[in-house]
């Protein structure tokens, strides 16, 4: 059983503690699930999640904000039980974030399908030639009478190949670099949208490579204003970033209970390994870690729900600090089970794989590393 004193901290409010633990109890009757096909899996996750009422917090009403604390918690505890259940209940949040902000109430209708899990959606932003630097982005969005014509390609898409609504954005020439990108909502059906590849990734989530050859959108598929749409990824990041790190402390959270029960009940010398000085030193490091990653990541959602327009500087910490020390974490957990610990099927082998991945999504280490110093010396 995973720590839950840090429920008692000031950040929460009992809505967020009944939620945690609704969402617990039904992560222990339902999780994990096979994890043998992604694909299908995600979309059982997707329908399972949304009809239980646990996707409610991925999408915001007009006017409303998002409860950050509860999308942290959300993923938090998702990621201690299944890695996959954190993935998709991660982007159906992230897909429509920009609709969420930015939507128009046509737009924003697709809400609904996405909350109750019976659409699933995507965040289009990375190209094969821009990662990192999105301000290189080159799919472009010509003007056409009552429309738009996208074409270029998109890769490492979560949940492409099997959303119904994409977030694309592209290229519209407003000024240059940032200044120029559009943000679209696309249904899956357009004509001239192609999946050039499935990718397959270390611990397996749907994510594809795909390509747009003059797909036409309306003037109504345009979210919010023309050129707006790098600002309108800045934030729908912004937003989501300190969750990214809530998905690593779950690991970590794991990582540790499997950790203790592993040493508490492990012979060795005649005693279990929970006496060794050395087996304590561990322990504590990584609890020390888990502990210090709660505090600035429930900092961060805390800080947004009180009203802060932009958290830059707490949610590059958060993410930053959360998915480098749960990689330490679970690192010291394998090295505690020895040989044990990389045996396929094992949970601390496949925590291991899951980890890396949210060191890279949604702004690598090295560029958290930046933004940090660029907010610490602009203050």
């Amino acid at each position: 059983m995973a720590d839950k004193s840090f429920l008692d901290w000031p950040f929460f409010e009992d809505r967020h503690r009944d939620w945690a633990e609704a969402l617990d109890q039904w992560c222990a009757a339902n999780l994990p699930v096979d994890h043998s096909d992604t694909y299908p899996a995600c979309r059982k996750l997707v329908a399972d999640m949304g009809a239980a009422g646990f996707l409610k917090p991925t999408g915001v009403d007009a006017g409303e904000n998002f409860d950050l604390r509860m999308l942290c918690l959300t993923r938090e505890v998702l990621a201690r039980h299944d890695g996959l259940a954190d993935f998709a209940f991660a982007m159906q949040g992230l897909g429509m974030g920009t609709v969420s902000l930015f939507g128009s109430p046509e737009q924003r209708a697709w809400l609904d399908r996405t909350r109750a899990g019976t659409a699933i959606s995507a965040f289009a932003l990375t190209e094969p030639e821009s990662g990192s630097d999105v301000a290189n982005s080159t799919m472009t969005a010509e003007k056409v009478p009552g429309g738009w014509k996208l074409n270029g390609e998109k890769t490492w898409i979560s949940n492409g190949g099997i959303a119904d609504v994409y977030v694309i954005f592209a290229r519209t020439g407003e000024a240059p670099g940032a200044r120029g990108l559009s943000a679209f909502l696309m249904p899956a059906t357009v004509e001239g949208f192609e999946i050039l590849e499935r990718l397959e990734v270390i611990a397996p989530h749907p994510l594809a490579h795909f390509r747009l050859t003059d797909v036409f959108l309306p003037d109504s598929a345009l979210i919010g204003q023309g050129g707006a749409g790098f600002k309108q990824a800045m934030a729908v990041l912004d937003v989501f970033r300190s969750t990214v790190g809530a998905a690593a402390l779950g690991f970590a959270r794991r990582a540790l209970d499997e950790a203790l029960a592993h040493v508490q009940t492990r012979q060795r010398f005649g005693a279990p390994l929970a006496q060794l000085q050395m087996v304590q030193a561990h322990i504590a490091e990584m609890a020390l870690g888990v502990d210090a990653s709660a505090l600035l990541i429930y900092r961060a959602a805390w800080t947004r729900d009180q009203g802060a327009p932009r958290i830059t500087r707490e949610a590059a910490m958060a993410k930053l600090h959360a998915t480098e020390t749960a990689q330490a974490v679970i690192d010291s957990a394998v090295q505690l089970f020895g040989g044990d610990g990389v045996r396929k099927g094992m949970i601390v082998e496949s925590l291991y794989r899951e980890i890396r991945a949210l060191r890279i999504y949604e702004g690598a280490t090295d560029v958290q590393k930046v933004v940090i110093a660029r907010q610490v010396m602009g203050a």
